[in-house]
């Protein structure tokens, strides 16, 4: 995004396309294979951050949906901003049918602004059938269900290259200080300790989630979450000084800072499972393992794997969670067939097809986990299906999207300049709470 955020939030160089015009990367609409079926004729327009592979794994989802229903697709990649660009065709009169939302907070703004149709009884009785409960509750406004979460990420996960900490000789740490104790011992073996993708500003919001949530508890995140509490709390404070200590840092950053701020999410993987390594490690969510499979070959559970975010000055190992949303707008020229691709994506067969891909978890606890493809992505996948409504979702997601969500605005451009220059933590938390008091406000 995810946010973003739990996805690659790449840019589309086709964004200028109206929505209904060929789709971002040459994907135009996939053929049904069949007119006589129920939604022949029909096509549905799916908008979404997703590029690349993940928008090329989605589209065997859709794929598989036009096979069974006659319905053709068309995915339109919206880059960063989903919330405005989408907001604009809406406006526009030019409404996708069902859009993928990576933030919870945008599902809640769409809703309260009447552009969405509740899900249908089938759709909510899958829901509730096979998720847990808390995520019924991210899919709901005001006791309404408008929001399928179809793809879920599991953000409390650092991915390792084990050549590059066995040759360090270091273990996997179980706390954030022994972290960057390893780090330092990474370092001294000639790779730098962590790739982080600054250029992202969605990457460094899930760095100091996780943080927060292990240092000040679940509590005050949830009450941050909902701006309750204010970003001049001096838990975040204390929460960005922590992440301080490994932004300011030029041994475990590769190339420093300002290579991380040039650095984006998929720049931040080839930087430790690419063909020449720079660092050791890279923290982010489950989908890092997709693309050090689908882009740099690497055998997850062999040449790439993961440990738990660790835990941070004596508090719990934080479980951090994000997601995508399937919601179905009123203006789409074709609602109703969007309807029946949200009743389709809330099966478990519409999941195993990218559950078999790679880079992909469901929180559908119907999905036999036989389907993934690893035993690292089974794992991350147990794990998180496990954690029920304990999880907490990613906190930048649940803020509008002024501030939690948007490029080069809000918390995202704050904590870029925060990597930029880690010096002053109340200074920054002084403007974070200026900025989401502007935004949760409107």
């Amino acid at each position: 995004m995810m946010r973003r955020r739990t996805t690659l939030l790449t840019s589309c160089t086709a964004l200028a396309l109206a929505l209904g015009a060929t789709a971002c990367g040459g994907g135009g609409p996939v053929s049904a294979g069949g007119g006589d079926k129920a939604l022949g004729g029909q096509t549905v327009t799916v908008a979404g951050v997703w590029s690349g592979n993940e928008q090329k794994n989605f589209q065997k989802v859709l794929d598989a949906f036009s096979e069974k229903t006659g319905a053709k697709t068309q995915f339109v990649s919206t880059g960063d901003n989903v919330s405005t660009v989408v907001g604009s065709k809406i406006e526009g009169g030019n409404a996708p049918d069902v859009v993928m939302v990576p933030q919870l907070g945008v599902v809640q703004q769409f809703a309260k602004k009447g552009w969405l149709k509740p899900l249908s009884a089938t759709t909510e009785k899958a829901v509730d059938a096979g998720y847990a409960p808390i995520w019924k509750k991210y899919g709901s406004v005001d006791g309404r269900l408008y929001g399928l979460y179809f793809k879920a990420a599991h953000k409390s996960t650092v991915w390792y290259s084990p050549d590059a900490l066995a040759q360090a000789g270091v273990e996997p740490p179980a706390t954030f200080d022994a972290m960057l104790k390893a780090g330092h011992t990474v370092s001294d073996s000639g790779l730098a300790a962590f790739s982080v993708a600054g250029q992202d500003g969605w990457t460094l919001t899930d760095w100091f989630e996780n943080v927060y949530l292990s240092q000040a508890g679940p509590e005050k995140y949830d009450a941050l979450a909902a701006h309750r509490l204010k970003w001049t709390d001096p838990s975040v404070v204390e929460a960005l000084g922590t992440l301080g200590k490994l932004f300011e840092d030029k041994q475990l950053v590769a190339g420093g800072q300002k290579e991380a701020l040039n650095t984006d999410f998929p720049g931040s993987v080839e930087k430790v499972f690419g063909p020449e390594p720079d660092a050791g490690m890279v923290y982010e969510g489950d989908f890092v393992a997709g693309v050090a499979k689908d882009q740099f070959g690497k055998a997850i559970g062999e040449d790439a794997d993961f440990f738990p975010f660790p835990a941070v000055g004596g508090g719990k190992a934080p479980v951090v969670s994000g997601g995508d949303a399937a919601v179905v707008l009123k203006d789409g020229k074709n609602a109703g067939a969007g309807m029946k691709l949200l009743e389709y994506l809330a099966t478990p067969e519409a999941a195993a097809v990218w559950a078999k891909a790679g880079g992909f978890l469901s929180p559908n606890r119907k999905l036999d986990l036989a389907e993934y493809g690893d035993d690292v992505t089974r794992a991350t996948a147990k794990s998180l299906v496990a954690a029920g409504d304990s999880v907490r979702f990613d906190m930048s997601d649940q803020a509008p999207a002024a501030f939690g969500g948007t490029k080069g605005a809000g918390e995202w451009k704050l904590l870029q300049d925060f990597l930029r220059d880690p010096s002053d933590p109340k200074g920054t938390a002084a403007k974070l709470e200026a900025a989401a008091a502007k935004a949760y406000q409107d």
